[in-house]
């Protein structure tokens, strides 16, 4: 069967929920698990729910994220899950916390409240419980929470040719963005593997898009319908695809690999 190339562009993991990516070169991922990092943390409404004891996925709209609050995007945000330091950067002005403590996981949570300008009542709550992560498929199964998000960007801009105009991959918010297939080949081929020298990467489903790509990331600003508009031109909402990682190893930009047209082996 034909084998087709593949090259791997971007490495993104996001800390927190909702907040700015953190760029890698490469990363060591082990059979089962998520990107090591990413989304361990997040802001939680002040009536989400959440419980860190007893921890159980939560509907993203429980959580400070894109898809309720466009600012988020104009945020330029950085955590350091070994120092536990959150700086977030507001129109070239750094504020950092010390998320470590209550006082500076309040003061945080404050400022996003009123940085935001959220209309709930209390602001939220910093909260994190891992292994658990706050993906938004997270609520689909435990599987399903550690799966990884492959955007082709080959489709993307595949996308915005039809749109007539350019789409930014980085309203897909993935961990890792591909280049080398075919536009929109990715969606047809559930069940086959990605695979990127011992690494394999079975993908599990396409992934669904939410109002949050409406939002542009260089703006803040939602300036296209973007589940509208893949409807319209394609028919459903897709875009991207979910992975498991069925053989660990390191990944890195730049790596060359292959999608492998394998027997769906019933994964999902």
């Amino acid at each position: 069967m034909t084998e087709f190339p593949v090259t791997i562009s971007r490495l993104n993991r996001f800390p927190v929920k909702g907040m700015s990516a953190e760029p890698l070169t490469s990363v060591t991922l082990e059979k089962g698990e998520g990107i090591p990092g990413d989304r361990l943390y997040g802001f939680a409404r002040y009536d989400s729910g959440f419980d860190p004891e007893n921890p159980e996925p939560l509907p993203k709209e429980r959580f400070v994220v894109l898809v309720k609050e466009a600012a988020l995007a104009g945020l330029k945000t950085r955590f350091s899950p070994d120092g536990q330091v959150l700086e977030i950067n507001v129109k070239g002005e750094a504020h950092r916390f010390d998320m470590t403590g209550s006082d500076g996981r309040s003061d945080a949570a404050r400022f996003l409240h009123d940085v935001l300008s959220l209309g709930d009542p209390e602001p939220p709550v910093f909260v994190s419980s891992a292994p658990h992560r706050f993906t938004d498929v997270s609520v689909v199964s435990p599987q399903m929470m550690n799966a990884i998000s492959v955007l082709n960007l080959a489709s993307v801009n595949a996308f915005g040719e039809r749109l007539g105009t350019e789409v930014h991959p980085g309203r897909f918010r993935a961990n890792i963005e591909i280049d080398g297939l075919p536009p929109f080949s990715e969606l047809d081929a559930v069940g086959q593997v990605l695979a990127f020298g011992d690494v394999r990467l079975r993908i599990l489903s396409r992934t669904r898009r939410c109002a949050a790509t409406e939002v542009n990331p260089v703006t803040a600003e939602r300036d296209l319908k973007v589940p509208y508009l893949l409807r319209k031109e394609l028919g459903h909402l897709d875009m991207g695809v979910y992975v498991e990682v069925e053989a660990g190893g390191q990944i890195r930009v730049g790596q060359d690999g292959t999608l492998n047209p394998e027997v769906n082996q019933g994964l999902f």
